[in-house]
């Protein structure tokens, strides 16, 4: 892994999901086949890119109970402690609708309505994800979101993993379909005969899954376009190399393009972290995923001193940030900018992507400078209510109207002074 000195501007900004040309294209004849064919695109593509033909898009109640079969009873029992988990920490969020009057008898307030029906992404291909069903899921049933529909592309035996179809279940998902990549979001979009449309997508996917969202944007709601994963480790010289090499290599067997960067004073820390990273990735299962990701986008920077790679770790504005020193909560409130924060050598970011109970659809690609974790409120839409008395507006009807004029619109002034007149 290789260490640098910070002499310059950090970034872990990649322009990697924007896509070519050519997949753009793609994509959009994608969604224009879903929106005008239906069910019939949504299964010619699923035996294209998929390898399966289906007779059906939609889980059975069998399949579900088949999933049970193959999923041993201790790990059911923990999928619904993390499910209870997240729940917990999720319902801590929830806002209430409020109305507010004032002596001239002006009302004022905002109403929180759930979105009618949400669509849920959760990526197949090279590994299961039951965690990606849960931290979905459960924001938006807190919410109150009163439909959602999961999506997901089948393997070659036509079936979903048994965990995140065993996931769906233990969360009270009642629509489950077997269709995954930029068509699944078409018809989340657009609807088709099996598939009513969605208000609200969200969910990670590949690149064809991300270009989707952010063609039907407009149409729809997306959570985020979210990029290749990434972790940042905060350490002074005290850390344990073996546990930072691990949590690094944690990200690395994400996906290729991962960035896993450590940012320390400490020179001494960084050759060793080096080293321990080395010896860990040579019995990875996932070795080339995870050599490929640390040597294109792995790193260690060193720095002069402890304030120097905090203002680092604000420039790098990662996904995760883990912050391995002897007093992390004396540093957590000069962060300014990452998706989530872990305190202390025991909080391992994997605590947070299956269990403690924050929700792990994270910002990436430096947008943590401006945005969030999914959270309830993204289930979420708020309305105005505004009640004006007569008395408020007799009081105030004359500067709403030079308010207005103000900007050359009289119809406006008018309609306020058609009130004034009696």
């Amino acid at each position: 892994m290789k260490i640098e000195r910070v002499t310059e501007s950090l970034s872990l900004k990649r322009d990697l999901d924007s896509g070519t040309e050519q997949q753009r294209q793609a994509v959009l004849e994608i969604l224009a086949n879903v929106k005008k064919q239906g069910d019939e695109a949504l299964l010619a593509y699923t035996e294209k890119f998929d390898g399966v033909k289906l007779a059906s898009l939609k889980v059975s109640p069998e399949e579900i109970a088949a999933a049970y079969e193959v999923i041993d009873e201790e790990l059911v029992c923990y999928i619904r402690e993390a499910r209870d988990n997240i729940y917990n920490y999720h319902r801590r969020q929830v806002r209430q609708s409020w109305i507010t009057t004032e002596t001239d008898g002006t009302i004022l307030g905002q109403k929180i309505t759930p979105l009618d029906a949400v669509g849920v992404y959760v990526p197949g291909g090279t590994a299961a994800y039951p965690s990606s069903v849960l931290m979905n899921v459960i924001p938006a049933q807190v919410a109150g979101v009163g439909r959602i529909a999961m999506v997901s592309p089948p393997g070659k035996d036509g079936k979903l993993p048994a965990g995140v179809l065993v996931a769906a279940n233990e969360c009270g998902v009642k629509e489950i379909y077997k269709v995954g990549g930029a068509q699944a979001i078409g018809a989340l979009a657009y609807g088709t005969e099996t598939i009513p449309r969605v208000d609200k997508i969200t969910g990670p996917g590949n690149i064809y899954v991300a270009l989707a969202k952010r063609e039907v944007f407009g149409d729809v709601d997306i959570d985020m376009i979210a990029g290749p994963s990434e972790i940042v480790v905060l350490a002074d010289g005290e850390a344990n190399p073996a546990y930072i090499a691990a949590d690094l290599l944690s990200q690395a067997e994400h996906d290729m393009r991962a960035s896993s960067v450590l940012v320390t004073p400490s020179l001494e820390l960084a050759e060793r972290v080096a080293v321990e990273v080395e010896k860990q990735l040579a019995t990875l299962p996932r070795k080339e995923i995870a050599a490929q990701s640390i040597r294109d986008y792995g790193a260690i920077y060193v720095t002069e001193t402890m304030d120097q790679a905090i203002a680092a770790v604000n420039e790098l504005a990662p996904e995760h940030l883990e912050i391995m020193t002897t007093d992390p909560m004396s540093i957590i409130g000069q962060i300014r900018h990452a998706g989530a924060i872990f305190l202390g050598e025991n909080s391992s970011e994997p605590i947070g992507d299956y269990f403690a109970g924050p929700n792990h659809v994270l910002p990436t690609n430096g947008t943590a400078r401006f945005s969030s974790p999914l959270n309830v409120d993204d289930f979420v839409k708020k309305s105005s209510i505004i009640s004006y008395s007569k008395k408020a507006v007799l009081a105030n009807g004359h500067k709403i109207a030079a308010l207005a004029r103000l900007e050359g619109l009289e119809a406006h002034a008018r309609a306020v002074e058609e009130r004034l007149k009696s």
